[in-house]
């Protein structure tokens, strides 16, 4: 696949089914994140990599923070979070790490961090992967950032599932580009 084709046909997978990508396509994944713009070559990631029973273990982490919001939560809704860490073989979760820098404002290191996470997308479609990134209420829970021990300078910015598609991908949006790009000044 021709880089153009992997930008312009990269689709989200929200469903995905096993194996766990291999140790070369999660180290090509890796090698992808690692080339994102990074002014100042901060470095200002780091990514826990989980499968496997880290899936069960991340599920309690998940389950234990529904539960500090809704103390009398029903065991469905409670076993609902503790199963969504299971709807991939294999969870990466991006942390942007905030470091001071007198030219290079925490947005930009998350922004570095968010194109890590683009380039390993974009890695896992070029290779025939399904992957998605999911943040919701989970990714700024305390209860969530002191389970995976994270320090007060960390963020998670995404929980990337990667696996194999389960069934065919959703059709490649058409969208116009004139409706998102203009030329400034404006042309008389």
């Amino acid at each position: 696949m021709d880089a153009l084709t992997l930008l312009h046909e990269r689709v989200s997978v929200p469903r995905l089914v096993g194996p766990a990508p291999t140790a070369e396509q999660q180290q090509a994944m890796f090698r992808a994140a690692l080339r994102a713009p990074d002014h100042a070559y901060m470095r200002p990631w780091r990514f826990m990599v989980i499968e496997g029973d880290g899936l069960d273990a991340l599920g309690e982490v998940f389950g234990q923070a529904a539960l500090a919001d809704t103390p009398d939560l029903s065991a469905d809704t409670l076993a609902r979070y503790q199963g969504l860490p299971l709807r991939a073989p294999l969870m990466i979760v991006a942390i942007s790490r905030h470091q001071d820098h007198p030219k290079v404002p925490v947005i930009e290191q998350d922004l570095a961090c968010g194109v890590a996470v683009g380039n390993m997308l974009l890695a896992a479609h070029a290779m025939g992967l399904g992957a998605v990134w999911r943040t919701g209420a989970l990714a700024y829970h305390p209860v969530v950032r002191r389970g995976l021990a994270l320090d007060e300078n960390e963020h998670i910015l995404a929980f990337l599932y990667v696996g194999h598609p389960a069934g065919a991908r959703k059709a490649v949006p058409t969208l116009d580009v004139n409706e998102f790009f203009s030329r400034w000044p404006a042309e008389s």
